[in-house]
């Protein structure tokens, strides 16, 4: 393997691209493969592409593609829909399983949508639910055998702070509870095992460190020894035994393809199925230790050059993820005086400069570069100029 593969990837020039932990950049097939689905499959076979291009099949050959990248045997991953749909859909699977239990453990570092979505599920059951979100660092102490699930994000999104997946899944079968983690920030950016850790369900987006595109589809992965067990709360046609067949009655496929819900975007999971290419061959365990060497200079440099900024990651490189962040009372005006010097980052409220480190097409000298601009951008306060303080809808 070699990295990094910026051949591989359409970069603007001038521009040292630190914000992949929010939208990866796009890869250069990728808009070639959603021109040749529009024109050449959409355009010249209209509806039959679903055979002559084997659309109908897209969503498992990617789902296969992903499961690679988080250590999940084929078959157990499926694609589409959103995160937020297979954050609800993993959760409603979990408390079914666990009957008579009335507690969801997160914790309050999640990212909100996952406890959106569980206040929104658990609020239309309307069975007495509660929701507890105690601080990440206390999450094994909540877990009870009141505890149906425990759901949590394995990266924190705005610390970049990493729960010990195998050891919390651990604490949670040990009461009974069923597993469900959140990938966001993980898939394509540090090495997870599936397999090893036994977690019941994950799920994840692709538009982060996997390069998918802005609203890329999203996957769930079910163990494969419970997927006969998990019942579907959102029972779509694609997750049926014969969508074709249209039968009244929901028979579900007996594999984790249930958990597919809707029609498939086939425009987005191609896109992503040509974004993943940049990732054939790549070893995780290789790829972790250049993130951790970019992060890690990273960190060191801006602490000696930058003392304004305090950092909001650990320290340690095994409790983080692939993302420095940094806390800074200015931090939104510094973020985007930054991006006008061509170093993309981003921030997240209500003081935290967040900056992500993908190997597959960053060097040490991007980093190197990032913090002599980073230092010039604090040295001389360029955060005080007031076109950088208006804040975007989007930060």
């Amino acid at each position: 393997m070699t990295l990094p593969r910026k051949h591989m990837f359409a970069l603007p020039e001038g521009v040292i691209y630190l914000d992949g932990n929010s939208l990866g950049p796009l890869p250069k097939g990728a808009a070639t493969r959603a021109i040749e689905v529009i024109e050449a499959e959409w355009g010249s076979e209209l509806i039959r592409a679903w055979n002559t291009a084997d659309w109908i099949s897209l969503p498992t050959r990617v789902g296969n593609r992903i499961g690679g990248l988080i250590g999940a045997p084929a078959g157990s991953v499926a694609t589409g829909d959103t995160l937020s749909i297979k954050v609800y859909q993993a959760l409603a699977a979990a408390l079914k399983m666990r009957p008579g239990r009335r507690v969801v453990l997160s914790d309050s570092g999640n990212f909100p949508t996952d406890l959106y979505m569980a206040q929104g599920l658990i609020g239309t059951m309307d069975k007495g639910y509660e929701l507890c979100t105690p601080a990440p660092e206390d999450v094994k102490d909540a877990i009870t055998e009141e505890v149906a699930a425990v759901m949590l994000t394995h990266v924190d999104y705005r610390s970049g702070r990493m729960h010990d997946m195998k050891a919390i899944t651990e604490e949670a079968h040990a009461a009974g509870a069923v597993m469900i983690w959140d990938l966001a920030h993980s898939a394509g950016a540090v090495a997870v095992d599936m397999v090893n850790s036994n977690a019941e369900f994950a799920v994840g987006c692709t538009y982060k460190y996997l390069n998918g595109g802005p609203g890329a589809p999203a996957f769930i992965y079910a163990r494969p020894d419970i997927v006969e067990a998990v019942e579907p709360a959102l029972a779509g046609w694609m997750g049926h035994e014969a969508p074709f067949a249209m039968e009244l009655c929901y028979r579900p496929v007996m594999s984790t393809e249930r958990l597919r819900v809707g029609t498939p975007p086939i425009v987005q999971l191609s896109i992503l199925d040509a974004a993943l290419d940049a990732w054939e061959g790549v070893d995780m365990a290789e790829l972790r230790a250049a993130s951790i060497a970019l992060s890690e200079t990273f960190i060191t440099e801006a602490a000696i050059r930058c003392p304004q900024l305090t950092l909001a990651s650990p320290l340690e490189a095994e409790l983080r993820g692939s993302q420095v962040s940094f806390a800074f009372e200015h931090g939104y005006a510094a973020m985007q005086a930054l991006i006008d010097r061509g170093v993309i980052g981003d921030f997240r409220a209500p003081n935290v400069m967040r900056f992500g480190f993908s190997p597959l097409y960053l060097d040490m000298d991007d980093v190197c570069s990032a913090v002599d601009i980073l230092e010039y951008v604090m040295r001389n306060e360029l955060w005080r100029d007031p076109k950088f303080r208006s804040k975007s809808r989007v930060t």
